[in-house]
């Protein structure tokens, strides 16, 4: 505590923003003077959750936010009288618990229970994303470039995504790598493995500052799985392993996929869990837009090696680099709530690991060319279709309810059904141009 209120004051900070999420993963804020650090690390800040997405009743709406010392950073884009310093927090009840409703706390609760094993969950993700022209009451969005998949000539964006890298390092986020994505005007950001609440506070960070640089170049970035009919969607990629101190315990030289009997039950527990989580990991209408056959998007089911068809790919790894050994699942998109996402993916592996759960055979082939006999003989379901199929499967889940608790499990069901209602009633474009006429 004491060691951020000097970094404070070496900054010269004038405020700090402390940060939180709700239900669905957007970030909230409540500004505070830096003279009100000290008790805000000390004792946390008091505010109203009555109104936050997920959060309390009106009867129970006091909460407070407690800070987490090792999230400062300053805030590259705030200057002189306005200098401001950023603290992610974590929401507590009156009580002086941690809040049930807390996407943060859920994590945390669910990373205590793999300490307990030994375990540390490690992610890395790979951030897609669009940006495009801004224009006031556009239906359609447009690129704002056209070219494709690691192009340099023509790329517009390259000088903004450099900002963007530059900036997070501002916040001790460490982007490995980007790059221009397949579809015209879509990009990919690849965040440096690391433990997994990190990742997670990393990735809601990542969101504003990529928000922040485009609306900087007079440009809209956004992370909405499909915002343009026939081309790709933005996934959110995720690799993962487990760690106890510096060992891999995903990782053995002697077997085909370099898996360990540990990363298979893992892997299926995954699979056993995934149509109940899929809410969770793809949470919006749109989700399913890009979640179709076609578009690279895995919709089917199933894990391989270097199958990027599959549902979960096992990456190659360099020769003698067994650290990097790793499971990659590919269906969840960027609106994800990093927070529940993680949580729910962590606590399938570990069920998968307690009950010695076995994956079914890998598919290596390409599951896009198959036919309906190929899946019915192979035994390879596939993923909800819909985000009402997403919530039959949820509100049957006891993993889930476990995850979320009774409190938000009951809230997540509920936004989300009066989210598929709403949009079930609209009558789009599409219908019509189709229906207008004809009948």
């Amino acid at each position: 505590m004491e060691k951020v209120i000097r970094q404070a004051k070496k900054d010269r900070i004038q405020f700090v923003d402390l940060w939180f999420t709700d239900l669905f993963g957007s970030v909230k804020n409540v500004t505070i003077s830096v003279r009100e650090l000290s008790k805000a690390l000390a004792e946390g800040i008091w505010f109203d959750g009555s109104s936050i997405e997920g959060f309390g009743r009106i009867c129970e709406s006091d909460m407070y936010l407690v800070p987490d010392p090792d999230t400062y950073a300053v805030i590259p884009w705030t200057r002189g009288e306005t200098k401001t310093a950023r603290l992610i927090c974590d929401v507590y009840a009156p009580d002086h618990r941690p809040f049930s409703g807390d996407p943060r706390s859920i994590l945390k609760r669910i990373i205590a229970k793999a300490k307990r094993s030994g375990y540390e969950y490690k992610v890395g993700p790979e951030l897609e994303f669009f940006i495009f022209h801004y224009s006031d009451g556009a239906i359609r969005p447009t690129p704002f470039d056209s070219v494709g998949y690691f192009d340099l000539g023509g790329d517009r964006a390259l000088s903004i995504r450099k900002g963007i890298s530059t900036i997070l390092s501002h916040f001790n986020i460490n982007a490995e790598a980007s790059h221009h994505e397949v579809a015209q005007g879509q990009h990919e950001l690849d965040i440096q493995y690391d433990n997994v609440l990190k990742i997670a506070d990393d990735i809601i960070t990542a969101r504003i500052v990529v928000k922040k640089v485009a609306e900087e170049n007079n440009l809209i970035a956004t992370f909405m799985p499909k915002p343009i009919y026939g081309i790709n969607g933005s996934g959110m990629h995720v690799h993962q392993s487990i760690f106890r101190k510096s060992k891999n315990l995903f990782a053995n030289p002697k077997d085909r996929y370099g898996l360990s009997n540990l990363a298979y039950a893992f892997l299926a527990g995954q699979l056993k869990h995934i149509k109940e989580m899929t809410v969770i990991l793809a949470p919006l209408v749109n989700s399913y837009k890009r979640l179709v056959p076609g578009y690279e998007a895995p919709v089917y089911i199933c894990w391989g090696q270097m199958n990027r068809s599959a549902l979960v790919r096992i990456p190659k790894i360099s020769k003698g680099k067994i650290t990097s050994t790793r499971l990659e699942i590919r269906c969840l998109d960027p609106s994800t709530n990093p927070y529940l996402a993680f949580a729910a993916m962590l606590a399938s592996g570990l069920d998968g690991i307690e009950k010695k759960l076995t994956p079914p055979p890998p598919v290596e082939e390409s599951v896009y060319e198959f036919k309906e006999a190929d899946f019915e003989r192979l035994k390879i379901d596939s993923l909800p279709g819909s985000l009402w199929e997403s919530l039959v499967y949820f509100r049957k889940s006891k993993m889930m309810k476990e995850v979320l608790g009774d409190h938000l499990f009951t809230k997540y069901y509920e936004i989300k059904k009066r989210e598929w209602d709403e949009y079930r009633q609209q009558v789009t474009t599409w219908e019509i141009e189709k229906y207008l006429r004809l009948y």
